[in-house]
């Protein structure tokens, strides 16, 4: 990794999909023990996932992992939580909505 590079690395993952009334998710979990840093993008490698209604599919894929560079994992910490803060949106008053 280097001050304005990406680097490129592929992992062995398990893709679980859930389409129920209790849970909407996708998840990824690395199976060789990656860490993901602020700035990583994750590509996850394959055919599109349909869960149908009710169920829980799991796969094992594999993803590729594109590191950050240090300039934009810097960048990614400084600016992260001003971009949080943008999915924050809320007001405080008095009224009472109809």
């Amino acid at each position: 990794m280097g001050l304005l590079t990406r680097s490129k690395e592929t992992a062995p993952c398990t893709v679980t999909v859930s389409h129920r009334f209790e849970e909407l998710s996708a998840h990824v979990k690395f199976n060789n023990g990656a860490i993901l840093y602020p700035g990583d993008i994750v590509q996850v490698l394959g055919h599109e996932i349909m869960a149908p209604y009710g169920e829980v599919v799991i796969e094992d894929r594999t993803a590729t992992i594109s590191r950050a560079s240090k300039l934009e994992r810097l960048w990614t910490r400084a600016t992260g939580d001003f971009e949080f803060m943008e999915l924050c949106e809320f007001s405080f008053s008095e009224e009472v909505l109809p």
